[in-house]
């Protein structure tokens, strides 16, 4: 069974949500030898990169589009804050999935949670969190447009799908 990361909350000072509005997706891939580093593991950063991925696939399978939001309206995903916890290594050709969560949602930001899995154990490798501001293209924040608030589970201005 899937070890939930919400155990690791103490250690990790990580917060997970899941309630009944929870939007979740997951991908897979495998990992690149340009991934790895001189001891052979997927160097760390790059699990930054794969939550990116999660994220854009989320978005995605809630019928928003970063380009969209970004060419259309003029709004911006600006990352405020970046946390990530080590379980364990992954390493070339494994094959990894990316567990992605909407966590808290309001019209000025978005939270996403994490969690990076072995696909063929589930295996949890690593937890991470998100939080990213909404900006115009002058990089000052501003409130999401009404049409994508839905998606996110934003039920009212300044509401909130965020849980704990």
């Amino acid at each position: 069974m899937l070890p939930d990361a919400c155990e690791a909350e103490p250690v990790a000072g990580l917060r997970c949500y899941h309630g009944p509005r929870m939007n979740t997706s997951e991908i897979r891939f495998r990992v690149r030898y340009a991934e790895t580093d001189q001891m052979g593991v997927v160097y760390h950063a790059n699990y930054l990169i794969w939550m990116e991925m999660g994220r854009v696939e989320l978005c995605r399978s809630l019928g928003v589009r970063y380009r969209d939001m970004e060419e259309q309206d003029g709004v911006l995903l600006a990352v405020a804050a970046a946390e990530c916890r080590y379980m364990r290594p992954a390493r070339y050709d494994d094959e990894v999935a990316v567990r992605t969560v909407v966590s808290r949602a309001t019209t000025r930001l978005l939270v996403f949670t994490y969690e990076v899995l072995l696909a063929d154990t589930r295996e949890l490798l690593c937890i991470g969190k998100t939080t990213h501001v909404f900006c115009g293209r002058d990089l000052r924040p501003c409130q999401l447009p009404e049409k994508y608030r839905d998606a996110f589970g934003i039920v009212a201005r300044g509401g909130s799908n965020a849980g704990p």
